[in-house]
């Protein structure tokens, strides 16, 4: 289902997007627009991962730098061990 919508560009980004449109890159303007829109809700939901994400981690458990370190290549000489490395 499409919602006709009236919205205002300035020149510059007409002209742009005409020119999208001549270059046949999209079919009209409005699927030029609906394009940058749709680019628009997954960059917001992809920004909104990412602080989730970020909250998790900060509430996890906190590692130095030399734990983190040590961690690291304890796992590489188990995997290594595993291997027969």
């Amino acid at each position: 289902m499409s919602v006709k919508s009236s919205i205002s560009l300035t020149d510059s980004q007409d002209a742009y997007v005409r020119g999208l449109v001549h270059e046949g890159r999209f079919p009209s303007v409005s699927a030029a627009l609906q394009h940058g829109i749709e680019l628009m809700r997954l960059e917001s939901e992809q920004t909104e991962a990412l602080r989730r994400l970020l909250e998790e981690r900060r509430g996890g458990e906190f590692l130095s730098m030399d734990e983190g370190r040590a961690r690291t290549e304890a796992m590489i000489a188990g995997k290594r061990r595993a291997r027969g490395l």
